[in-house]
């Protein structure tokens, strides 16, 4: 079901994903000129005020998906060796709500970021250094690593690219949406091939 909260996914001309936006930062975008084309399922109909010569009445229609002018800083998130920030919501998504060591499902509230090195033992606060534990776990495990606690570690932690990091920072994400940014995953991505729950477009939205 569509709702405000409902994303746009913004992308550069060449369609590399960049981020999310509300339907207002869209508009805001149409009303500079900075839009180019757009993609995927028809989201809102925005409709402001009457043209005093005309009187006819603008409608902005805002697509799931819009390319926009580009920028240095979408040049410097397509680049190798690009590290998005490290979060407690991404790094539970990138690793499916799973605890990487008793390899059991859990809510946020139950989980924890672990420190494979742990940070008493020089590790660091880094993507490849981080997994999710839920709190029993990374309680058992404490200031040791895997191979000290006698513990398996099921997976092994990875730097989400962009594209990826962009997907693990959404929500309500649409099946129009999924399919293209799957489609910037490399081709060897744990993400690739994950079911996830995607969002389907009954009509628009009219603002």
């Amino acid at each position: 079901m569509l709702t405000l909260a409902s994303q746009i996914l913004r992308t550069d001309v060449s369609g590399m994903p960049l981020e999310w936006i509300t339907y207002q930062d869209a508009v805001r975008l149409y009303y500079l000129g900075q839009v180019v084309y757009s993609c995927g399922s028809l989201l809102y109909r925005v409709r402001g005020g009457y043209n005093a010569k005309s009187g006819l009445r603008s409608v902005i229609e805002l697509n799931s998906i819009i390319a926009t002018e580009g920028s240095v800083q979408a040049v410097m998130k397509g680049r190798n060796g690009y590290v998005p920030p490290l979060d407690n919501k991404a790094l539970f998504r990138r690793d499916d709500f799973l605890c990487l060591y008793c390899g059991e499902h859990y809510s946020s509230s139950r989980l924890s970021r672990d420190h494979v090195t742990p940070i008493s033992q020089r590790g660091q606060d880094v993507w490849n250094n981080v997994v999710t534990a839920c709190k029993r776990c990374n309680n058992y495990k404490a200031g040791r690593t895997p191979e000290q606690a006698g513990m398996e570690l099921l997976a092994i932690p990875f730097i989400p690219t962009h594209a990826e990091y962009i997907y693990l920072k959404g929500r309500r994400i649409l099946a129009d949406q999924m399919e293209f940014l799957r489609a910037h995953f490399p081709r060897t991505s744990p993400l690739r091939d994950r079911k996830v729950k995607v969002y389907t477009v009954e009509g628009p939205g009219r603002h």
